[in-house]
């Protein structure tokens, strides 16, 4: 899943990761956890209740004259009758929606919160696994994106109403969320479409497109380790990633017409806060920084020694998914 060097060595390296994450399966087994309170905001019902049944499914869809492939898991308490929130979850360059589901560990989470979690898998051919064609962004290594590339943006938000008449959706409650390359995708959907996302949370890959034709303030919360040599949090890396994260937070700060003092917190000795408040119709722009943490999802499942080694030091000071879906939770669209 790394954005380091050249596609070549890359490959190799995202061959290793797809062995460690298979790997991976059978030591963590299947984790379910005691429903939680049910959310708050008021639902939207869409066409899909009643239709479904929980776990989690593979779908292969046709869109755009493209076929994709999605993994959905609907969590276990679900009664199909009560609509739920709807969280994409998109994969890194080079690897899976199987890869991303088992990185993040967000099933367990879905689980936990009742929402529906849907992990898209992008279709530009990279080692064992796929990238995401980000508008005008080159692919990792400097590579151009191919001349065939479907587009993504299109497809993403075509995919919400797709999923909105298979499955019980609250369709006031539609987020994305994403790591790295898909970080970077999920920033150009808070652009792309605000009507259809509420909040986003890009992990290790937050960005501020431009232009940005947002309707909307849209609620951003990102994470990035200061230790992250893949996508450098003070800038300077590949030619996608030239700006720092603290930047690209600010820039979305005068997106959202935030006011413009930061408050800076530390919510443990190794993470640093930023937020940004007062933004336009209750949004807010939150940045945490994981002092020590590599390119890595924070609090996310431990991965094999051989992923450490690519992707760099893995942390638990604060758990990404769990901080997220609050801050989802507390943004609907209103």
């Amino acid at each position: 899943m790394s954005e380091m060097q050249t596609a070549s060595a890359a490959s190799t390296r995202r061959r290793t990761l797809v062995l460690g994450l298979v790997l991976l399966v059978v030591a963590l087994g299947i984790v379910c956890s005691s429903r939680a309170a049910p959310v708050g905001a008021v639902a939207a019902s869409s066409p899909g209740c009643g239709a479904t049944s929980p776990g989690t499914t593979t779908l292969s869809l046709s869109v755009n004259g493209f076929t994709r492939t999605v993994m959905v898991h609907v969590p276990l308490h679900s009664s199909n009758k009560t609509p739920l929130p709807l969280v994409l979850n998109l994969h890194g360059s080079g690897a899976t929606a199987l890869d991303q589901s088992l990185f993040t560990g967000m099933n367990y989470s879905s689980d936990l919160h009742d929402y529906i979690v849907a992990y898209p898998q992008g279709l530009i051919p990279d080692g064992s696994g796929f990238d995401w064609n980000v508008p005008n962004e080159p692919l990792v290594g400097d590579r151009p994106v191919p001349k065939n590339a479907p587009n993504d943006v299109k497809f993403l938000t075509q995919l919400v109403g797709i999923l909105e008449g298979k499955y019980c959706v609250n369709e006031r409650m539609v987020y994305a969320t994403g790591f790295s390359g898909g970080a970077r995708m999920v920033s150009q959907l808070a652009c792309a479409d605000s009507t259809i996302f509420a909040a986003v949370a890009p992990v290790s890959g937050l960005r501020r497109p431009k232009p940005c034709d947002t309707t909307r303030a849209v609620p951003v919360i990102a994470f990035h380790g200061s230790d992250d040599e893949v996508d450098p949090f003070n800038g300077n890396g590949e030619k996608y990633w030239t700006y720092s994260v603290p930047t690209a937070a600010e820039d979305w700060a005068h997106q959202d017409k935030c006011s413009m003092k930061a408050t800076d917190s530390t919510p443990s000795p190794s993470v640093k806060l930023t937020i940004y408040s007062g933004c336009t119709n209750g949004a807010a722009v939150e940045l945490y920084e994981v002092l020590g943490l590599g390119h890595e999802w924070p609090g996310g499942p431990t991965m094999p020694s051989s992923i450490v080694s690519l992707l760099g030091p893995q942390s638990n000071a604060i758990n990404a998914s769990a901080l997220m879906w609050a801050f989802f939770e507390a943004h609907p669209l209103s």
